[in-house]
């Protein structure tokens, strides 16, 4: 298991290709504890993901990343969760800017994976 609260954004893994993520693995992914999803799904408004059979929990990419952006702006940049709200809500335009960045990270680093496994 990843080590919890001390990786930065920076040091996340790669978002696997898939289309839905349970909880546990946005957990690892996002380095934050299941029980501290469920919280900020309460908190934040744009968190929520697809509940099927049994109450289980289906994250998808777009969730993943908000995740690792309230990640980032509470244990990173020290905001509060009503802070980090207020931020998330009220400042769409630049959270766009830094989702695209996030996402054309990802998908270089993807790449770059690729072009090590096709060129041996």
């Amino acid at each position: 298991m990843l080590e919890a609260i001390s990786k930065s954004n920076n040091e996340l893994p790669v978002l696997p290709g898939k289309r839905y993520f349970t909880i546990g693995e946005v957990s690892e992914l996002c380095a934050v504890k299941p029980h501290v999803l469920r919280y900020w799904e309460q908190e934040f408004p744009d968190l929520k993901p697809h509940k099927r059979r049994g109450n289980r929990r289906y994250y998808q990419h777009h969730d993943v990343m908000l995740v690792r952006q309230i990640r980032s702006l509470l244990y990173e940049e020290g905001f509060t969760i009503g802070g980090a709200r207020q931020k998330l809500s009220g400042d769409e335009a630049k959270t766009d800017a830094q989702h695209s960045h996030q996402l054309v990270r990802q998908m270089r680093l993807e790449l770059e994976e690729l072009l090590t496994i096709l060129n041996p």
